[in-house]
This record gives structure tokens, C-alpha cells and sequence, in this order.
């Protein structure tokens, strides 16, 4: 291995990759769009198409072939386990792209490409204490540890894949760090980290605010197994030291988002892998920040944490302590710089707020299920707004504005147009309808802010997929009459939006 088949690697992940997209973008036009069904926790406005996954894969098979050839060692059974690996891996994120699994079967996918692997010989075999530098073996719960770390890696770089650039950006971190792991004793990790971090880098290009394309689930998975399978061949045969701490530094920022959505979920009793726009980009878009400046206030984190992760490797593990610190300041910076916890609050207050918020999650959620099943009954959209206006009351909601294009249909509880300005209002846009959005209020004396926010969102949620499973039911678009007093159903256009 020399500079030049370093370099040589490099280039050609980045030419294959930046040279595809534009192919895949222009057969997703052909075929139109490319892009699946909408999601209520979308926030894009236009179709993207979401295979740049595709790109990435290609740039990775060429990339993986240049390296072995140039790599001194070959391709010895445990890396072609983890190449044959990373490529199923896209292509089970690719099938759900095309047409949704369902989480339960994409999660079994992963598991079972994850025990293949762990049973081709590739592995966590022992855990090294970076304090004492103690050797502890796993025996038969080596398997289990392998499998667990390739599908937590795997899914981390999918959930933060939520806005334009971040899992790219993020992912090219990663593989900078991989390279620097590998020097000087494996060089063919190292020509396939640097070939994907060109890679990597010609995706960025079309992928960074604002996104002509996503890496969509097929490249999410592929980047995260991939990212966890070179890492475990980074790490001396198995034994888990700074090889692998660094990179769950490395990892910190969407390792703390997650803690965070479980935590958030868990305490408002929402299912746990219940997706929400309350992650750390969405807060701070909602903080203000453009797409662009959030990105980049992202990238200065995980670049924080990245040279923490050097330090674990230059330290051999020894400031491990120094760094943990310095990353629960940054949470503890995280959560009250945007409004993720409260400052005052004693433990009696926050269980019984807990508790509360609770039984009334649970409440919504009954009542936002109902309306869904409901949908396929309703003979009509206004049957169908009749239902969510029934909902609102439940909920005792005081107002509800459904955006239909430039105009809107206003539902309000009695008195509630008394005093507007006691009101507590949340805005959710919709995409990919003519319902560009749905405005909620609720008197601000009725419920705490909160419990309002989380009834707003599942009764906007609810509303989405309802308003959805009628649309698909019906083959038609649900319009607003000329008198602007009711729903009507409108035929689709070649777009999808009435005529």
C-alpha cells in the first residue's frame, strides 16, 4: 500500500459516487419522482428522490475492489463478511425506500445480518477496561455483543438522518476517524474508510441544504453497519480498547438524541420508536435556525466530539474519564440552551405532570386510532372532518384550521372566538396534498403548554393519516368547497392535487 493507491481509492469512491447521482436523479424524473409515500414527520416541501443510497453502494463496490487489490494482506474471510454484510444491509433498507416493511421486520433483517456476520468470524471477543487495561472475554456472549453494536450503529445513523447533510456529514466524521484507527496495521479498512470518504464527500455535493437528493434507508443502514463492521475489524482482532470507545464519541451527538427521544417518550407515554419532530435539528429549525445553520451548528458538535474520540486514541483510552465529563456538560448546554427540560421543577411536581401527561397520551392516542379506521368508512371528506371535529372536543381543543391551499375551514369551540388572544396556537404543515397545514388552539388556561403541544401533534397526526387512508380509499383529493364551509372530493391531476 502506498500514497498513490490511497489516493487512487479515494478518488474513485468520489467519482463513482458524484458521477451517479445525476443518473439516478434523471431516472427518478423518468419514473416520477422517486420518492415514496409522505410521512407526517416529513418536513420537506418538494419530492427528493431518497436513493442516494445507490450512489454510495456503487462508490463502496468499486472502492472495495481497488482496495483489494492495493491492500497488502488481502481479503481475508472476516472483512468479506462484513463487505458482503454492509451490502445486504443496503439492500434491506433499499426494499423498504421502495415499499415500506414495517419496523418489526426491518428490525429482524438487521438482526439476521448481523448474527451472519457475527458467526463469519467477525466480532467483539473481549472488552478491555481503558482504565485498568484488564481483558474481559465475552465467551458465547460474544455474538450477542457483535450483534448489538452492528444494529445500534446501523440505526443511530438512520435517526439522524432527519435533515439535508447531517447523517452524510456526520458519516464522513467517522471515516476519518476509521482511517486514523487503521494506520499501521490494516491497510485494506483503511483504503476502503478513505475510498468512502470520497465517496461520501461527491454525495455531500448534491445532499448539503438545500438537498437534491436523500441517502434514504438503503444508504442509512449501509453507512451504519458499514461504519460498525470497520470498526470491529479496526479493533485488534476483537478486543474492544480505544478502537472502539473513540467511535461512541465520535457517535455522542445522536447517541444523546436518542437517550433523549427514549426519555421524552417513555415519560409522556408514547410508544418509544414513535417517530416526532422533536429531535435536536427540529428544535433548533424551530429555534430559528435555517436548514444550512443548523447543519453546520451540528457539524461544530460532532466535530467536538471527534477530537474527543482522537483523544481516546492518543490516550489509549486513559482520559476516557476527562471525556465522559466534558460530553454530559455538552448535554446538560444541549438541553437547557433549547428548552428540552425544565428549569424549575421538584420531583412531586414533575410525577405528577408525568403521570398526567401520561393518561392523556394514552387518551389521544385511542381517539386518534379510531379516526384512522374511521376514514375508510366516511362516505365523504366532510364525514371525515365531522369525526376530527368530534376528536377536537374530546380534546378540548378551541379552535382548528385546516389550510386547504390559500384558503382555510375554521372549526370553533363555543366562546372560543371570545377572547383570541388567550388562545395557545400550534402550526403543522402537510406536503404532498392539496392540505398544505392544520392550525390547533387551545386555551392557554385549559392545560399546561406541554400537554398542549404533545395534543396538538397527535391530533395533526391523526388528522394526516386519516385525511391519507381516505385519499388512497377513495382514489380522490380532498378539496375545499367554493363556499369555503365544507370538504368536498376533488379529482386528481397528474401531480395529485384536485383539478
Amino acid at each position: 500500500m502506498t500514497f498513490a493507491s490511497i489516493l487512487v481509492c479515494g478518488l474513485i469512491g468520489f467519482l463513482v459516487s458524484w458521477g451517479m447521482i445525476p443518473v439516478i436523479l434523471a431516472v427518478c424524473r423518468r419514473a416520477g419522482g422517486g420518492e415514496r409515500d409522505k410521512c407526517f414527520h416529513q418536513t420537506h416541501k418538494v419530492s427528493i428522490p431518497r436513493f442516494g443510497g445507490v450512489a454510495l453502494a456503487a462508490g463502496f463496490g468499486a472502492v472495495t475492489l481497488a482496495a483489494a487489490y492495493f491492500s497488502d494482506e488481502g481479503v481475508s474471510r472476516e472483512v468479506l463478511t462484513v463487505v458482503l454484510g454492509s451490502l445486504t444491509m443496503f439492500g434491506l433498507g433499499l426494499l423498504d425506500d421502495l415499499n415500506p416493511i414495517g419496523a418489526r421486520m426491518k428490525l429482524l433483517g438487521q438482526i439476521v445480518i448481523a448474527v451472519t456476520v457475527a458467526l463469519g468470524g467477525t466480532g467483539i471477543e473481549s472488552v478491555t477496561n481503558p482504565l485498568t487495561g484488564v481483558a474481559h472475554d465475552l465467551g458465547p456472549w460474544s455474538v450477542v455483543a457483535t450483534v448489538l453494536w452492528l444494529v445500534a450503529l446501523t440505526n443511530l445513523i438512520n435517526i439522524i438522518d432527519g435533515i439535508d447533510g447531517l447523517a452524510g456529514g456526520i458519516s464522513l466524521m467517522l471515516m476519518v476517524l476509521l482511517v486514523h484507527a487503521s494506520l499501521g496495521f490494516a491497510s485494506f479498512p483503511l483504503l476502503v474508510a478513505v475510498g468512502m470518504i470520497g465517496a461520501l464527500v461527491g454525495f455531500l455535493y448534491f445532499n448539503f441544504p438545500p438537498a437534491r437528493i436523500y441517502m434514504g434507508d438503503g444508504g442509512a443502514y449501509f453507512l451504519g453497519f458499514l461504519i460498525g463492521g470497520l470498526t470491529l475489524i479496526s479493533s485488534q482482532k476483537g478486543t474492544v480498547a480505544a478502537a472502539l470507545v473513540a467511535p461512541v464519541f465520535a457517535l455522542a451527538l445522536p447517541i444523546i438524541d436518542v437517550t433523549l427521544a427514549i426519555l421524552r417518550r417513555g415519560m409522556k407515554g408514547l410508544p418509544v420508536f414513535r417517530p416526532d419532530r422533536r429531535h435536536i435539528h427540529h428544535r433548533l429549525v424551530d429555534f430559528g435556525f435555517s436548514h444550512r445553520r443548523t447543519v453546520l451548528t451540528l457539524y461544530v458538535f460532532s466535530t467536538l466530539f471527534l477530537l474527543m474520540a482522537f483523544g481516546v486514541f492518543w490516550s489509549q483510552g486513559r482520559l476516557v474519564p476527562l471525556f465522559l465529563g466534558l460530553s454530559f456538560l455538552v448535554v446538560i448546554y444541549i438541553v437547557h440552551s433549547f428548552g428540552m427540560a425544565s428549569s424549575k421543577y421538584s420531583l412531586r411536581t414533575f410525577w405528577g405532570d408525568m403521570q398526567a401527561m401520561r393518561r392523556e397520551s394514552r387518551y389521544t392516542m385511542v381517539l386518534a386510532q379510531w379516526l384512522e379506521l374511521e376514514a375508510e368508512r366516511c362516505q365523504s371528506p366532510e364525514e371525515l372532518w365531522d369525526n376530527f371535529v368530534f376528536i377536537a372536543r374530546k380534546l378540548d381543543l378551541a379552535e382548528v384550521r385546516l389550510v386547504v391551499r390559500d384558503s382555510q375551514l375554521v372549526w370553533r369551540a363555543p366562546g372560543a372566538d371570545d377572547a383570541p388572544e388567550a388562545l395557545e396556537r400550534k402550526h403543522h404543515e402537510f406536503h404532498g396534498s392539496a392540505i398544505t397545514g392544520i392550525e390547533v388552539a387551545a386555551r392557554r388556561d385549559a392545560m399546561s403548554p406541554k400537554l398542549f403541544e404533545m395534543k396538538s401533534e397527535l391530533a395533526a397526526e391523526a388528522w394526516f393519516k386519516a385525511a391519507t387512508r381516505w385519499r388512497t380509499a377513495n382514489g380522490a383529493e380532498i378539496a375545499l368547497a367554493p363556499d369555503h364551509k365544507r370538504l368536498v372530493a376533488a379529482k386528481r391531476t397528474a401531480v395529485g392535487v384536485p383539478a
